[in-house]
């Protein structure tokens, strides 16, 4: 279905601003089927919601809204079979339960709150395809599924996702901080029929839109192509994922793609090929795309030269809504993640790679 450009402009409008935002006209957060967004930067600060302190919250997007950068995408989901600490969704037995207290959803009720009022807006995931916060295979093993592609197929797993989903759907689904409700953080199914993946994707982006119809849903995959075996290992298909069949799903409102060219056996020059690809892909389906993570995992000269090289890359492309990986700053505990890929706020390329660029967006 398409939508105005009057109610794009509208959204667009809201991206652009750096004053709080206020709470938006349903249309203007639609789905609107055009090649790319207008230019915006962004970045992802997963660890968001399970910072202790409403203060350091509060700092990081004070940061965030300092840097130019328009967009935050952060885990909404923490899965644990413990319970303990902060936690989402309780896997203690084979029947979840969502946990809205003090420990639980009230963390990301201040992650939502900040952005709010910094006029940030949330792309939010919900669930993790790789173990961290708990992620697909808790599912998997609370109901004696037995393997990681079952998450996708088995009914009773659905029931349990869908569940969720619900649960933060319609506890923020009237904030005015939402840009994108995601399925999930690189879904995959190594060796599976990528028909899995995106009949998957399907069925759950029609069940987030029958929860909410004014804004944006995506699947947060990290834009593998299945092109043939003859090709390098992200064009091959192997993980189940098919980015050209999953543009073509109604109810995804936008394509996504990851690039980490090292840890897939890659030289950082690939990376411009794979933008180039993807948004010749996003073109051809008449799709907006954001690449939302992509880094360098070293500092200096190397990681100014690459970053820059793909910075280019995204705008000559057409490809130019991105939110690098990761965002970093000292708060009351101290440094926040450093994977190694972290941008901190007073490294030396921080102005360059990250104001700088987001100014020019």
């Amino acid at each position: 279905m398409q939508f105005s450009a009057l109610a794009f402009v509208s959204l667009l409008a809201s991206l652009v601003v750096a004053a709080p935002a206020a709470v938006p006209n349903a249309e203007a957060n639609k789905l609107e089927t055009r090649a790319t967004f207008s230019s915006f930067a962004g970045t992802n600060a997963y660890w968001l919601p399970f910072l202790t302190s409403d203060a350091d919250i509060d700092t990081t997007f004070a940061a965030v809204q300092a840097a130019g950068l328009k967009v935050v995408r952060t885990w909404a989901f923490q899965d644990s079979t413990s319970c303990s600490g902060i936690h989402f969704q309780c896997w203690s037995s084979s029947t979840p339960s969502i946990n809205t207290g003090t420990n639980g959803l009230q963390r990301l009720d201040a992650v939502v709150k900040a952005a709010e009022k910094y006029g940030i807006k949330l792309i939010l995931p919900m669930v993790n395809n790789w173990g961290d916060y708990g992620g697909m295979d808790v599912y998997v093993s609370k109901l004696g599924l037995g393997s990681h592609a079952a998450f996708y197929t088995d009914s009773r797993a659905q029931a349990a996702y869908k569940n969720y989903v619900n649960a933060v759907v319609s506890r923020y689904k009237s904030s005015s901080a939402i840009f994108s409700w995601q399925l999930a953080n690189e879904p995959r199914c190594s060796g599976c029929a990528t028909s899995v993946i995106t009949n998957w994707a399907t069925t759950m982006s029609q069940y987030i839109k029958s929860l909410d119809s004014s804004h944006y849903v995506s699947l947060g995959d990290e834009g593998f192509f299945n092109r043939g075996s003859s090709l390098t290992y992200p064009y091959q298909g192997g993980e189940g994922v098919d980015f050209e069949a999953n543009l073509k799903i109604a109810t995804l409102d936008f394509g996504t793609l990851h690039l980490y060219t090292t840890a897939w056996g890659q030289t950082y020059d690939w990376g411009n090929q794979w933008i180039t690809d993807h948004a010749a892909a996003c073109k051809t389906a008449g799709k907006a795309c954001v690449i939302e993570e992509y880094g360098v995992p070293e500092d200096g000269a190397v990681r100014d030269q690459w970053i820059n090289s793909w910075h280019a890359t995204m705008k000559s492309s057409g490809l130019t809504a991105d939110l690098y990986w990761q965002f970093g700053l000292t708060l009351s505990g101290g440094r926040t993640s450093d994977d190694t890929y972290t941008i901190f706020t007073d490294d030396s390329n921080y102005q360059s790679l990250v104001k700088n660029w987001a100014a020019s967006r």
